[in-house]
């Protein structure tokens, strides 16, 4: 077998593959919440939560950033060598695991008291041996990217999320309706995922021996410390919105606020899945200094078709905000329309995914220390807004401008990095092109739904979405613009399997 890695394979293959994953796990983590949120009383479901938010928080600290390091370093060895690194940073991954689980058997009682749930200690001390199991589950996304074999990380994510929802949920509605017996189950359900990594994890390197690889363990947490530092500035950042708003304005304009200021599922979905993609593809790139040309075309050719895919859907959204949330919530949230719409324009931005991109460059430092800036910015500014507007929306207007400023420097930096222009970086005249398109062609839907009226909402935006649909697709062509292009590659590779 080759040490060398396959560069062949389409990245939208590839990218397809980890959204259809990621569908997958969103899919089942929805149903799995749903049916616990109907079995569970409140107290208990309420425990379980606390359970999954002690885990995620201190999931920051004890991963140290590691499972993002495999994206960054196995595109820069062969294959017998990204073994060893693969089973290095996995048994790192191990130990820290169980200083995880240790930390949470002995101090549950400490999390309990800070949290004000007396029934936390116990349910924490259950589910203590869950992070020892768990760790070394996380960065196989970064693996498989490497090794352009994402269509097994759509497998291994729909298997293990399935046996999640079997073993958690089944036993809740069949044996007992207790927090309890969910967390038991999810136990017996991550042994076996434990078990099924280690099995994954071994598939890019059938058939290869492991060379050890010269790549310390201080050179990798130097990578992936300041990500831990990033992670915490990014939760300050959020966490500045929602504690102005719950502060100055109360629960009733909290709910409002935290309904509608989203981001919408697919749109995240395909820009984190090309992220897990790409990031490999410029850490390789960046490596064997091909030079800046084989970098940028690549990500103009991404950020093309993201533009094709994702800016029709946020015009859709934009135009309809209210009577989504109206839909989704009920009349009681109409104001919420008014947040979504405001998230909805930085999905314009965000779709300049330059997380791949700078941290190929290794600038894991300056990511975190822009992170801390825009959240320092968020605190100070929020409250400076608070105090001379005293307004939600204009709170929320500043959250997704420090978001696109946060893109701006970012895109600056790299730029310089890369010793090119900043409008040499993404394609500004098709962007524009795809963005006046939508927007001329949802003013047409919006003219004729004005002159021929449907009193249901749901019917109302059904059939606006399919006529907008239609209308963007027939137009598109007298464009030159072909919003299917990205089925394409999928299409041939059916075709010559076929």
């Amino acid at each position: 077998m080759s040490n060398r890695i396959n560069v062949k394979t389409s990245n939208t293959e590839q990218v397809f593959w980890v959204a259809l994953g990621s569908l997958s796990t969103l899919g089942l983590s929805i149903v799995s919440a749903a049916i616990l949120s109907r079995y569970l009383d409140k107290a208990e479901y309420g425990t379980y939560k606390q359970i999954l938010y002690v885990y995620t928080t201190l999931l920051i600290v004890f991963s140290a950033g590691l499972p993002r390091v495999y994206a960054y370093f196995l595109p820069r060895y062969n294959l017998n060598e990204g073994k060893a690194i693969v089973w290095k940073i996995s048994k790192v991954l191990f130990l820290a695991g169980v200083l995880f689980s240790v930390f949470l058997f002995l101090f549950s009682g400490c999390i309990a008291d800070l949290l004000k749930n007396e029934r936390l200690e116990y349910g924490l001390k259950v589910f203590s041996p869950m992070p020892m199991l768990l760790l070394p589950t996380l960065g196989i996304e970064g693996i498989f990217s490497t090794y352009k074999k994402t269509l097994f990380l759509a497998i291994y994510n729909t298997l293990s999320r399935l046996l999640m929802l079997v073993f958690i949920v089944v036993p809740v509605i069949l044996i007992n309706a207790n927090y309890i017996i969910a967390i038991y189950g999810w136990l017996i359900a991550s042994l076996i995922i434990f078990v099924m990594t280690y099995f994954f994890k071994g598939i890019p390197f059938k058939g290869v021996e492991s060379k050890e690889a010269k790549l310390e363990l201080k050179e990798i947490l130097a990578y992936s410390l300041p990500l831990v530092f990033a992670s915490f500035w990014g939760i300050a950042i959020k966490a500045a919105d929602e504690f102005y708003i719950s502060r100055f304005f109360g629960a009733n304009v909290f709910a409002e606020f935290s309904n509608g200021f989203i981001e919408l599922p697919l749109v995240s979905m395909i820009t984190t899945s090309t992220s897990v993609v790409l990031m490999p593809v410029f850490s390789r790139v960046i490596h064997e200094n091909k030079g800046v040309e084989e970098l940028v075309v690549t990500w103009k050719s991404v950020l093309n078709k993201s533009a094709m895919i994702i800016y029709p859907i946020v015009v859709f959204f934009m135009f309809f905000s209210t009577q989504v949330m109206v839909i989704m919530y009920s009349d009681v949230y109409f104001e919420s329309g008014k947040y979504f719409r405001i998230n909805m324009i930085l999905n314009f931005f965000n779709i300049i995914i330059f997380f791949p991109l700078m941290l190929s460059l290794g600038a894991t430092k300056f990511y975190s220390g822009l992170h801390a800036f825009i959240a320092i910015l968020a605190w100070i500014g929020g409250y400076l807004i608070m105090i001379i507007f005293n307004n939600p929306i204009s709170l929320a207007i500043f959250s997704v401008s420090l978001s696109i400023l946060k893109v701006m420097i970012a895109l600056v930096y790299v730029s310089k990095r890369l010793e090119i222009k900043v409008y040499e970086l993404f394609p500004v005249f098709q962007m524009l092109k795809i963005i006046l398109h939508t927007c001329l062609v949802m003013f047409t839907v919006t003219f004729f739904l004005k002159i021929v009226v449907i009193e249901n909402s749901l019917m109302h935006l059904i059939v606006a979405g399919l006529l907008y649909a239609m209308l963007v697709l027939m137009t598109g062509r007298f464009l030159k613009l072909n919003y299917l292009e990205f089925l394409y590659p999928l299409i041939n590779k059916i075709k010559k399997n076929g």
